[in-house]
């Protein structure tokens, strides 16, 4: 046997065959696991009908996005594209390791095969591969030539995305002297992502301030904060999305109630905010009190406590349920389908509901769970890689 082959092999034989029971289970598994998917390889291959994602994949990314302005996603998605080569080179240097080359081979698949196996037109394809290069491209030449970058400007990069951001919604609804699209002619896959995106911004930095007026010292900004956090808690999301739609309207004054694009969005921002508020109060729950009093000491006034010393420690440890909400809440976003809005899963129904697509169910919703577990799979990743690099800073920075 190949030496190289050995440690494995080991390894297999500790983890799953270590006792007869483990043997087993793992056994069992292993048969389960390659009858379901085989079961799903002879579906996918020789019963479905794919001709319904192939005809609706626009109106599922999209919606009524006006064809003739659609350039502009192109355009958005080419610069998130570089942005995000540039910050992975950025961060992972010069080297290529195993799981570097792993992402790239899934972009590479995901970037070439995918487009050509939902039958899309050749210029569309052409598209993806220019922009899964550029994704790889950014990476390679941020790794190999980012270091020699002054230190400030890599210390600017940060702010690359908020403005990345704004700019992307400038793209998206017109401006900067662009034809206006309006929120209504938004959909698919486009609507659930910025929804999505602006609550998970706007919810955290809420999210933080009800934490900390929550174990505040005064009575009425205690109270105020505990009042809004245990009152949407106890709320329905589903609910809130309906007063948000119907009373917004009559409350405000005409003219200034929002669209309900974006009277959705605040709903799940205020919604997504108390539960943040929760992970960060128990983040700040589980410092010892020692950390305040140390930073007292020093001369350090509140302001600079919480900045510098508490929420730091505090957000470390509340990361992983923060983030976990985060996904919830990208998940929660099917539910604006019930309120009226062509978010991906309204438009999956429209589909659905077409005469010509009757009994083609399992074909959208196979298609509407990989792109959501993908979206989902990238905040996990995401997760993960700033829980590493907080902990490998933290450890060097103790003496």
């Amino acid at each position: 046997m190949n030496h190289r082959l050995l440690p494995l092999a080991s390894r297999l034989r500790r983890e799953l065959f270590a006792t007869p029971l483990d043997g087993l289970i793992s056994v069992g598994l292993v048969v389960g696991l390659g009858a379901g998917l085989q079961a799903l390889l002879h579906w996918a291959l020789t019963q479905a009908d794919w001709a319904v994602v192939q005809a609706n994949s626009t109106l599922l990314v999209v919606g009524r996005y006006p064809l003739e302005q659609q350039w502009r996603l192109w355009l958005l998605t080419a610069l998130l594209c570089g942005a995000a080569g540039i910050t992975w080179g950025l961060l992972r240097g010069r080297g290529w390791p195993r799981s570097d080359r792993l992402a790239a081979a899934v972009l590479l698949v995901l970037g070439v095969v995918l487009p050509a196996s939902l039958g899309l037109t050749a210029p569309i394809q052409q598209r993806w591969w220019w922009i899964t290069g550029l994704l790889l491209l950014g990476r390679w030449a941020a790794g190999c030539w980012g270091a020699a970058l002054p230190l400030r400007w890599r210390r600017l990069l940060p702010l690359a995305w908020p403005v990345l951001y704004l700019l992307g919604l400038g793209l998206i609804g017109g401006g900067l002297g662009l034809m206006t699209v309006r929120p209504s002619q938004w959909g698919g896959l486009l609507l659930t992502l910025i929804e999505a995106s602006f609550a998970i911004l706007v919810c955290f930095p809420l999210g933080i301030a009800l934490a900390l007026g929550r174990r505040s010292a005064l009575p009425l900004l205690r109270w105020c904060s505990t009042l809004y956090i245990e009152f949407i808690r106890g709320a329905p999301l589903i609910t809130l999305l309906f007063l948000g739609q119907n009373i917004l309207g009559f409350l405000l004054p005409g003219g200034l109630a929002p669209d309900r694009v974006w009277r959705a969005a605040w709903i799940l921002t205020c919604f997504a905010a108390a539960y943040v508020a929760e992970a960060v109060r128990a983040g700040l729950a589980a410092l010892p009190r020692g950390q305040w009093e140390a930073a007292r000491s020093l001369g350090l006034n509140m302001a600079q406590t919480l900045l510098h010393v508490v929420l730091p420690q505090a957000l470390r440890v509340a990361l992983p349920a923060t983030v976990g909400q985060f996904i919830t809440l990208l998940q929660d976003t099917t539910l604006l389908s019930l309120i009226g809005l062509l978010d991906l899963l309204g438009v999956a129904r429209a589909v659905m509901a077409n005469p010509e697509f009757l009994g083609r169910n399992a074909e959208v919703y196979l298609v509407l769970a990989v792109l959501f577990w993908c979206c989902c799979a990238a905040l996990g990743l995401g997760s993960r890689a700033l829980e590493h690099r907080l902990n490998r800073h933290s450890l060097r920075s103790e003496p």
